[in-house]
């Protein structure tokens, strides 16, 4: 039987399911391909992951309350020695940055005229003492028993007024020596404070006069003091002048973490700055390991009071939102809650708790980010190399 030819129609049917087929052929592929790419290069997901932190336990301790200023260490003394007579330099002694002792050589000037001065006062002094050793063996023999009949008054008054002036003048030459002595020890020029030297401001040689700059400038730093400053409210209870009780006082450095020395309030100054209501305030530290420079930045922490057994923290572990602080508490199935705090005097890397918490208590000091209320958490040991929690602040969710 001969074979009918499709019609037109039947044709264009065929082509049109043929590439219906053939994207469908190449959609399904390209789906596969993406999928297994991105299966690849996704992370696999692990369900219940049970984040890591570390706990602090709620502690009672003593906490001092301390009243804090920012103030700026300064020499108890600053002495720019000069030179009290002309000269010339001969010899400088000290080196720059030496630590000296009142009394240590630091220059010497040249001192032949003023040694040739005092040998000149010495030797007038010695002529006065013979005509004053003469005049008055003189007035003995006027005033002798056998002579005294034959001798007028007035001659006897007249070797006593002798006698007189005399003794006057070797007075005068007791002094004139004392005063080239003086010019003379002048000339060796010495530390007056025990301190620690600057830079030199002049060379040997040169020829130095009272009005000239200096030799030298002399920084007593043991001891040192400190000058900061207070609210003058907060410093009320303190009283103006100088401190008769032995209140403490401990600085900081820049960053108020590193205690640099302890010592004693010794002033409370008698006027407020209007401008800033603040009054000033000077203590008194040994600075026996020389610690406090002058010049330096420092925080000052005046003792107030110490609030005796309260419940402290590491300051690490109080979170801050818009409500205020918080911490994360660690209950006994090892789920945590956030629980709001009221914060008391901080000291050192503890804060105190008035409210919120018990000793005892367990908050979480690192590991609070994506912590959510009654999340299972692992308990890590506390170590020295535990990463500081950062400061930005945190919501409870």
């Amino acid at each position: 039987m001969p074979r009918i030819a499709p019609g037109p129609r039947q044709s264009a049917l065929r082509r049109l399911w043929l590439w219906i087929a053939l994207a469908g052929f190449v959609a399904l592929t390209w789906r596969l391909i993406h999928v297994q790419a991105g299966q690849a290069s996704a992370p696999p997901v692990r369900e219940g992951l049970t984040p890591d932190v570390v706990v602090n336990v709620v502690e009672r301790r003593d906490v001092p309350v301390e009243i804090k200023g920012l103030g700026v260490v300064q020499a108890y003394n600053t002495v720019t020695v000069k030179t009290r007579i002309n000269g010339q330099i001969t010899q400088v002694v000290f080196t720059e940055g030496q630590t000296v002792r009142r009394g240590d050589i630091l220059a010497r000037i040249d001192s032949r005229f003023l040694l040739t001065q005092l040998h000149q006062a010495q030797a007038n002094s010695a002529k006065d003492e013979a005509l004053l050793a003469n005049a008055r063996r003189d007035l003995r023999r006027l005033t002798d028993e056998l002579v005294r009949a034959f001798v007028s008054k007035q001659l006897v008054d007249a070797q006593q007024a002798q006698v007189a002036v005399l003794e006057a003048t070797v007075h005068a030459d007791a002094a004139a020596i004392e005063n080239a002595q003086v010019q003379l020890d002048y000339a060796t020029i010495t530390a007056p404070i025990d301190g620690i030297t600057g830079l030199r401001m002049v060379d040997v040689g040169n020829v130095i006069s009272p009005t000239d700059p200096g030799i030298v400038t002399i920084t007593q730093v043991m001891p040192v003091a400190v000058v900061f400053t207070l609210p003058a409210d907060v410093s009320a209870e303190i009283s103006l002048g100088e401190a008769k009780q032995n209140i403490p006082v401990e600085v900081f450095d820049r960053e108020d973490r590193v205690s640099l020395a302890k010592g004693r309030l010794a002033l409370v100054d008698n006027q407020i700055d209007r401008t800033t209501n603040t009054v000033r305030l000077k203590a008194l530290f040994n600075n026996a390991d020389g610690a406090l420079r002058p010049g330096a930045f420092v925080n000052a922490h005046v003792f107030k009071t110490q609030l005796r057994s309260v419940s402290t923290i590491q300051k690490h572990a109080v979170q801050y939102d818009d409500q205020g602080p918080f911490v994360w508490v660690v209950r006994s199935d090892l789920t945590v809650a956030p629980t709001r705090i009221a914060l008391g005097p901080a000291t050192g890397d503890f804060v105190a708790v008035a409210s919120g918490l018990s000793a005892g208590d367990k908050v979480v000091l690192d590991g609070q980010y994506n912590l959510r209320l009654g999340a299972h958490v692992h308990v890590q040991p506390q170590s020295a190399s535990s990463p500081a929690v950062s400061a930005n602040a945190l919501s409870i969710p």
